[in-house]
């Protein structure tokens, strides 16, 4: 059974705890910046979270930045319970990496 689409009710209070989340172009998505040395174990473990969960992001690394575009596939490309909670996972790991929402 696909994963049903949020409720702008519920997106918007899912968003309301995860600073630096945005949706744009239809995906949940945040930049952090990190010392370009950390970057590739923040990666790692993200991707380790994310095969966990079997979920996964479009993931973009540039210089001393790393960014995460979320929506789930099996419903459409709609936004899902499973973004925000692979999102609050990508913020979890962020902290433990020193990374903080690029502004």
């Amino acid at each position: 059974m696909p994963t049903p689409p949020l409720t702008d009710a519920q997106l918007a209070e899912a968003l309301a705890g995860l600073p630096g989340w945005t949706v744009k172009d239809g995906e949940l998505t945040a930049t952090y910046r990190a010392e370009r040395g950390r970057i590739p174990a923040f990666y790692a473990d993200v991707a380790t979270a994310e095969d966990k969960a079997d979920h996964h992001a479009r993931i973009t690394i540039l210089y001393g930045t790393i960014t995460f575009a979320l929506n789930t596939h099996d419903a459409g490309g709609a936004l899902t319970a499973k973004d925000t909670k692979m999102a609050t996972r990508v913020t979890q790991l962020a902290t433990e990496h020193g990374a903080s929402v690029a502004t």
